[in-house]
């Protein structure tokens, strides 16, 4: 052998080992940086969703009790606890990021279905005093409740099933006599053609003690009795704007229903407005969800063609009547809109922040449509 023969580098111990050890830190990090990845991607998916209504398609509701002095983690803790939100702490962050403070305490009922913005803002109005599962003999109609909704409530804080409530609802004799007792409320709905419930729309939102001798028919004359006094100073300006009082609280309980707050509320109620000026159907999903009878966020268009009076996708004008007992401040909003001279006749809201974007050509709406699709994904 040569032993002034030159090294193979191929061979030098030293160099493969060198070699493998850079391998295996490269491996390492690789990897690394893939998990890093990975676990951001999941976590901006939590977020993503965690901002997003729990379940949107549900109409339950659950009893939260928020205690004296709760800070907003612990608020959020609990509404994680009772599954009103997906992430206590997503929900910290948003109402800090968003600025709701001056939360108060009380017995809430809130839905798994409603946005951040909807739970943050009812927070601030403040709960109940005592529990709900305690009122028996109390009938809370909340604004936006639809008779089948008042059923519900009627059978599970009274002695009368839900079944007797509706059965009464279409008993012809018994709302001819409330017709007699209220005419001027009741007149047009009383003309209306092809309605489910000719009272829908006129149990007016508030709390309502049923003894416990008292009859169905005198509670159900109660809520009408309400919306009567409710409506009487805005008889004269109903008047003058050539809608009936039908056409008016069918308005009415579609604004209360699309969302929406304050100035919203009464430009979105122009947008209505608008739309019958022009011949143009309202198009409203509410409509398409009372004609078919169910509860959902997502309306696909087959659901559109849903054949139905109610369905103002396919009918235009008013429909048979209203969808739902609307509050005073919808009413006012279609007495009192806003923004009719800019020719709105478009609006979609972003579910995270609440926010409304009105359009006066179906090209603007569009880009609203898309530019909002895009930042939910």
């Amino acid at each position: 052998m040569d032993n002034n023969q030159t090294p193979n580098p191929k061979l030098d111990p030293s160099k493969k080992g060198t070699s493998f050890g850079k391998k295996i830190i490269i491996g390492v990090v690789s990897v690394l940086i893939f998990l890093v990845l990975v676990m951001g991607l999941l976590g901006y998916h939590y977020v993503r969703t965690s901002l997003k209504p729990l379940d949107a398609d549900s109409s339950k509701v659950i009893e939260v009790n928020i205690p004296m002095g709760a800070s907003n983690k612990k608020i959020a803790s609990v509404l994680q606890d009772k599954e009103i939100v997906k992430s206590g702490t997503v929900f910290n962050y948003y109402v800090q990021s968003h600025n709701y403070s001056n939360f108060r305490a009380g017995y809430y009922e809130l839905k798994p279905s409603m946005t951040l913005s909807q739970i943050a803002k009812k927070l601030q109005k403040g709960g109940s005093s005592v529990s709900q599962k305690n009122q028996y003999g109390k009938v809370l109609i909340r604004e936006g409740d639809g008779i089948d909704q008042i059923g519900d409530m009627i059978a599970n804080r009274t002695k009368y099933s839900k079944k007797e409530f509706l059965s009464l609802m279409k008993d012809q004799t018994f709302i001819s006599s409330l017709a007699k007792q209220y005419p001027t409320l009741l007149k047009s709905a009383m003309a209306a053609k092809k309605v489910r419930y000719r009272l829908e729309g006129y149990l007016a939102p508030a709390t309502y003690t049923v003894r416990k001798k008292e009859s169905l028919k005198s509670v159900v004359t109660q809520m009408v009795s309400q919306t009567d006094t409710v409506l009487k100073p805005y008889y004269k300006k109903i008047k003058s704007t050539n809608m009936s009082v039908q056409e008016l609280m069918t308005l009415a309980s579609l604004t209360e229903n699309e969302g929406g707050s304050g100035s919203a509320r009464r430009t979105i109620a122009g947008v209505f407005l608008n739309r019958l000026d022009v011949k143009m159907p309202i198009q409203s999903d509410i409509s398409v969800l009372y004609a078919m009878k169910t509860h959902k966020k997502n309306v696909t268009n087959s659901d559109l063609k849903t054949k139905s009076p109610y369905n103002l996708y396919l009918h235009t004008g008013y429909g048979p009547g209203p969808f739902s007992s609307p509050s005073l401040d919808s009413v006012k909003a279609v007495l009192y809109p806003l923004d009719r001279s800019k020719d709105y006749l478009y609006f979609v809201a972003n579910t995270q922040t609440g926010k409304i974007y009105f359009s006066s050509t179906y090209a603007q709406h569009l880009k609203y449509v898309n530019k909002l699709a895009k930042a939910n994904e």
